[in-house]
């Protein structure tokens, strides 16, 4: 039930994140959601794109180093404390979050939070007796 998320190093200068944007565009791939985080010299893009095989294939011919890994997609409740709930029983299993990214999808009262820990797998199946919802990846797109 892991997501695929493709993940790219972008130079930090003017006209950097449009060039990817750009090859998406002219292969006709559409960006669910991303996140992006900076330094002072590149960015690292992180992507989850329904077709993460082919953008991985155009991004690369592009030029670009192109990684996948996965991450889940999980619905977090959508009111004051519901992040801290969620990430209570993250704790009370021992789940390091690498990191972390949300974003809207219309689920009433709920957030999709999507995390990244060590081990995906390890996560689903601790997690599997929590009141927790995994986003499937069909869902999704």
């Amino acid at each position: 039930m892991p997501i695929k998320q493709l993940s790219l190093f972008v130079e930090n200068q003017p006209g950097s994140l449009s060039k990817v944007c750009q090859v998406l565009k002219e292969n006709r791939i559409n960006i669910s959601t991303l996140s992006l985080a900076d330094t002072r010299e590149y960015g690292i893009l992180r992507l989850l794109i329904q077709e993460h095989e082919r953008a991985r294939d155009v991004l690369e011919k592009a030029g670009y180093v192109v990684k996948v890994t996965d991450v889940l997609a999980l619905t977090v409740p959508d009111h004051p404390g519901g992040l801290a709930d969620t990430l209570a029983i993250l704790d009370k299993h021992a789940l390091s979050v690498e990191y972390m990214y949300a974003f809207t999808y219309g689920r009433s009262n709920k957030a999709i939070i999507v995390f990244r820990f060590e081990n995906p797998e390890k996560a689903i199946a601790m997690l599997k007796d929590e009141p927790i919802e995994l986003v499937r990846a069909e869902e999704l797109f």
